[in-house]
């Protein structure tokens, strides 16, 4: 198929290749990447280059399997919403209605945790200024946190307790428990910060479904799908497909590994299933989940959601008080660089195509994980753009993604926008 049949060119996205491969490739910074270019129900492009496993001499390859950090969030939004459409919770639903423990949560005013693991945490609180709802924690506005942030006295609480940790004995539930233990960093519905709200998502479809988190994506979501090789860990028998991940030397160009395919974590099925950054998954699975979305919520007869709770998606849910309409605050950590971006259901979304500097649609929705993977979703362009790379903690990944964003948008020739 030529993309000229979909409405895009097949020299710009030459050079979109030659850009990316020259750029990030050759000039160091990313061991390969896979790009697919999905449009008009068709795929359009794919782009592979580099290698899965530098120290093997391993080539990139299209069932390679990679870490996707938190592009699992947007997959946990769609399972939580889909216990939405079944009556089982709503988003405006108080969380301690089904965390009990949560009732009581106050926010932070003053004390510190102790660094011996033995001893009692004590803090002052203040109270909330209203309950934590269920739309807080889809839209990183519940006052939870991270505890990389390495901010505060609530994120050294975080860290402390190693909460999301895959290992945690007692899984997701234990992690509930010890957030019952650590105050707010702020009252819900008053600021946005990047925090472990998604993984309380996939703690509530546990409790809710009656399954375990991974046994429910696995039944409900990846098997009717075809996303045969999505999941939280990768068995022996797949291993050779699995990509090394790898980290910056220094700055700028040249990576070492940071963590080898042959020696990963990710080898072992995980005690906590992390529905904020613990699956892995391929470019081919991912496409699939982006093609269900891009198609109102059904994928080759198989329907997920329905085309409204779909368009949900396309939505700004962030309190509009000039403080929090814009995610793309200063000194917060985002999978974004730039304004112009709200937050929706589990992932960012275009709110204003001018304050973003790039091309770009009203309503497309996105995320990245942390090794620079990212993805995109534009239903008005019927488009959908999945890239795959695995590079940590690497300064590159946003302007990587600025410039794939702007090389496949200036690859259309017929747009519907």
């Amino acid at each position: 198929m030529k993309p000229e049949t979909v409405g895009l060119s097949s020299a710009r996205l030459a050079r979109l290749d030659e850009v990316m491969k020259r750029r990030y490739v050759d000039g160091g910074y990313l061991p390969g990447m896979l790009t697919y270019v999905y449009r008009k129900g068709e795929l359009a492009h794919t782009a592979m280059c580099g290698q899965i496993d530098i120290e093997r001499g391993k080539r990139m390859r299209e069932d390679a399997i990679f870490r996707i950090y938190s592009m699992s969030k947007p997959i946990t939004a769609v399972a939580l919403m889909m216990l939405v459409e079944e009556g089982l919770l709503g988003l405006d639903d108080f969380v301690h209605t089904h965390i009990p423990a949560w009732q009581d949560l106050g926010v932070y005013s003053s004390g510190m945790p102790s660094l011996l693991p033995e001893a009692k945490l004590s803090y002052l609180t203040t109270p909330v200024e209203r309950p934590m709802k269920v739309i807080d924690l889809a839209t990183h506005t519940a006052g939870l946190t991270y505890g990389f942030m390495m901010r505060s006295a609530v994120d050294a609480a975080y860290r402390r307790a190693k909460l999301t940790d895959r290992q945690t004995p007692g899984g997701l539930q234990e992690m509930v428990d010890q957030l019952a233990q650590i105050p707010l960093e702020f009252s819900p519905g008053t600021k946005w910060n990047y925090s472990v709200s998604i993984d309380v998502m996939g703690y509530l479809v546990e409790k809710l479904s009656g399954q375990s988190f991974g046994e429910f994506l696995r039944t409900r979501l990846f098997g009717p799908l075809g996303m045969t090789d999505t999941a939280f860990w990768v068995p022996e028998d797949k291993l050779d497909r699995f990509t090394s991940c790898y980290q910056p030397e220094g700055r700028g160009p040249g990576i070492k590994v940071q963590d080898d395919a042959r020696e990963s974590t990710y080898a072992n099925l995980p005690l906590l299933e992390s529905g904020g950054g613990g699956l892995v998954s391929t470019a081919h699975d991912y496409l699939r989940f982006c093609r269900m979305m891009l198609n109102g919520g059904s994928l080759d007869g198989v329907r997920i959601l329905s085309p409204k709770t779909v368009a949900l998606f396309s939505l700004n849910y962030l309190p509009d008080n000039g403080e929090v309409a814009d995610m793309a605050l200063p000194g917060m950590f985002s999978e974004t660089s730039y304004a112009g971006v709200g937050f929706s259901l589990g992932c960012g979304v275009n709110i204003d195509v001018a304050r973003t500097r790039l091309p770009g649609t009203l309503g497309e929705y996105f995320w990245g994980g942390a090794a620079a993977t990212a993805f995109w979703i534009d239903p008005k362009e019927e488009l959908t753009v999945v890239f795959m790379t695995q590079v940590i903690g690497s300064e590159a990944r946003l302007t990587l993604r600025r410039d794939l964003r702007t090389l496949v948008y200036s690859a259309i020739t017929e747009s519907f926008a």
